[in-house]
Order: C-alpha cells, then sequence, then structure tokens
C-alpha cells in the first residue's frame, strides 16, 4: 500500500457505487491502521463517507498481460498477473484547518519534500483559501485483503517463461510483475533448479 499510495476510495450511495481515485497515507498506531487523504470540496465523496462511512479502497500494485507463449502447452488463453490490497474501513471527515495541514504534512514529504518550502512561504490567505476547498477524511481500517494472481498455479519452468519474459520490461508496473513473482517464491533461477 506505501509503495502504490494512488488508490481507488469506493463508497456506497443511492444510486450506487462512487469511486475516486487519489494519493493516500498510511498510518499505524499500535494494532490499528488508519488511511488519511482528501478530496475537493466540489468532489461529493466527501458527502457519501458522511452518509455511510463504511468504505473500500483498493491499491493496484504491479500487473502485467500473460502471453500464452510462456506457457509449455498450446491449449492455453492469455491472462493477467496482478498484486492487489482491498482495505474495508469506516471513514470520518473533517475540514478543520489544522486536521488539513495535517493531512497535507503527511502527503508532501511523500511525492515531493521539496515543496514543503514553497507551500510555507506561500501567502496565509492563499493557504487559508486552499484549505477551504478540501474535505479530509481518515479510515478505521477493520479489514485488509492481499490479492496476488501470479501464475501459482503453473509449472515453475512456466513461471520462470513469464518471469523473463516481463523482468526487462520499462514500464515498472510490468518489471514490478516479474520482481513480485520472485518475492513470491515463484520460478526458478537458471541453473538453480
Amino acid at each position: 500500500m506505501r509503495a502504490n499510495p494512488f488508490a481507488i476510495l469506493v463508497s456506497s450511495t443511492d444510486d450506487g457505487p462512487f469511486a475516486t481515485h487519489l494519493p493516500l497515507v498510511i498510518c499505524e498506531s499500535g494494532e490499528q491502521v488508519v488511511i488519511r487523504g482528501h478530496v475537493a470540496k466540489a468532489n461529493p465523496h466527501w458527502r457519501y463517507l458522511e452518509q455511510q462511512s463504511q468504505c473500500l479502497v483498493i491499491f493496484h500494485g504491479p500487473h502485467a498481460y500473460i502471453s500464452p507463449k510462456n506457457y509449455m502447452t498450446r491449449e492455453v488463453v492469455p491472462t493477467w498477473n496482478y498484486g492487489a490490497v482491498h482495505v474495508h474501513g469506516s471513514a470520518r471527515t473533517f475540514s478543520e484547518p489544522d486536521a488539513l495541514l495535517g493531512v497535507l504534512h503527511e502527503l508532501i514529504p511523500m511525492f515531493e519534500a521539496q515543496y514543503a518550502e514553497q507551500w510555507a512561504s506561500l501567502s496565509q490567505s492563499y493557504r487559508e483559501r486552499m484549505l477551504s476547498h478540501i474535505v479530509g477524511f481518515e479510515i478505521a481500517v477493520s479489514q485488509i485483503e492481499a490479492k496476488f494472481k501470479l501464475s501459482q498455479n503453473r509449472a515453475k519452468e512456466e513461471q520462470e517463461n513469464v518471469i523473463a519474459s516481463l523482468e526487462h520490461a520499462a514500464d515498472t508496473a510490468v518489471s514490478g510483475t516479474a520482481r513480485l513473482m520472485r518475492e513470491q517464491g515463484l520460478g526458478v533461477k537458471k541453473g538453480r533448479e
């Protein structure tokens, strides 16, 4: 989740599911995991969180198309390998400037630490105006489900073929899939059987 903090927040509404894509901060306090972030006040998602606090956050990890050419048999179909985490929890919203600043002070170092100096140098009135355009939220996590589809059902040699076909890709989502497969103990390093 920390390695892939741009996630999808999903809420139930009277009109069906509603999703927002946004960067999030993962915090731990003892055994409790809390996810924090903010949305634009113009985005109705914060209202949905107030109406129904139960929500789902989906963190996408590495993923890649898997060609049937990686398999030993001809009667196979293409598939997709991936790692993802589904997080269930209960949200609360807030709009107090100090609490919103707290979220910003957690997000800024994650994505551009140098921006903290620029933010601090902006006029107080501008910062207050920007804070008035967002609503913060925090989600108390109740359940975390890791989802991995990484050719676990294939022979070690086929897993190795998949890893070899992905590991040198320029796209980090694709090469990251090969790395995730290795981390999960899949495939066999050539010469190590």
